[in-house]
């Protein structure tokens, strides 16, 4: 099986992550290894890299793409969250740079299996693994609070409250557990009101697929330990799709790029903090209008890069 698969921002990820020959580099999200592939060739002959994804058939997808680099990738099907543990069990002592793509794959996103899509009727799973709750149980479990604050935090959906008390009242007849289901329901929803310019379901599948992949979660645990582990030098670049997920990326590297973190006030510092790293992309680096128009999935994409000092 393969897949034409376009990566976002491959230019610009590959110009701050700058992988030379040799180099040894990991790719923590990755997908069908668009990327990857990019990183592997420039790297030519000795570079090694630890490709991770929670995704298995990412992993088959891009180990069939990726054949002529067979020797020097290490495949891992886990969570990057558990990216020490696993760069420590790895055969790679020191990496030299670390790619985190935080979207949503086209192979995910067009699996009818996956619930990822509302243009698609099947089960309400949007899990990238196999384990934990699945959009459904989400749906049909929690109280109406909890979906408003899904809906209104992960998804910013003006009309959080008005489909979280449909949905809870739909869940009395009958559980909800197909994307049509949804769909239908928000739709009733947003009978004669204002409709954005996007499919009105996008958000409330969008807020669902973080909740269920604990995506906010896993990026803050993630990004303190990929600065850890990286070399004197090393680089670091995180694309994300989500304001919120860009959000705690540049307050991220705008704390690690200070020394003293303490208040104004404090007229001594007594935190101890010292600055970890500098950050290369000064204004967050979004997609050219000429990749818009060839890949318009990429429109919400945004890089941050940094060096670890």
């Amino acid at each position: 099986m393969s897949l034409n698969h376009t990566p976002v921002l491959l230019e610009e990820a590959i110009r701050y992550l700058d992988p030379k020959p040799g180099e040894n580099f990991i790719d923590g999200t990755l997908g069908a290894g668009g990327h990857a592939r990019a990183i592997l060739e420039h790297t030519t002959p000795g570079g090694k890299l630890l490709a991770i994804d929670l995704d298995i058939k990412a992993i088959e997808l891009a180990k069939n793409n990726l054949t002529e680099f067979a020797d020097r990738v290490l495949y891992t099907n886990d969570n990057f969250k558990n990216l020490e543990k696993i760069a420590n069990e790895s055969e790679i002592s020191e990496f030299d740079g670390i790619l985190l793509d935080l979207g949503l794959s086209s192979m995910e996103l067009n699996d009818e299996k996956r619930g990822f899509s509302f243009s698609k009727d099947s089960f309400l799973d949007m899990r990238f693994g196999s384990g934990g709750l699945t959009a459904a149980d989400v749906i049909n479990k929690y109280s109406e609070n909890e979906l408003i604050r899904i809906f209104k935090t992960y998804g910013e959906e003006r009309h959080a409250k008005l489909i979280a008390a449909e949905i809870v009242r739909q869940r009395k007849i009958g559980k909800i557990t197909t994307t049509n289901q949804l769909v239908n329901i928000i739709e009733k929803v947003y009978q004669g009101k204002a409709r954005p310019k996007i499919n009105v379901a996008t958000k409330v599948f969008q807020a669902l697929r973080i909740e269920v992949n604990g995506e906010l979660e896993n990026l803050k645990q993630v990004l303190p330990v990929a600065l850890k582990i990286l070399k004197k030098g090393g680089r670091l670049g995180v694309i994300s799709f989500h304001s919120l997920e860009d959000r705690i990326v540049k307050e991220f590297f705008k704390k690690e790029a200070k020394d003293c973190l303490c208040p104004p006030q404090v007229p001594v510092c007594v935190c101890g903090h010292k600055v970890s790293l500098k950050i290369l992309t000064k204004k967050v680096i979004i997609p050219s209008n000429k990749e818009l128009i060839n890949n318009p999935r990429s429109r919400s994409a945004k890089l941050r890069a940094a060096i670890k000092l």
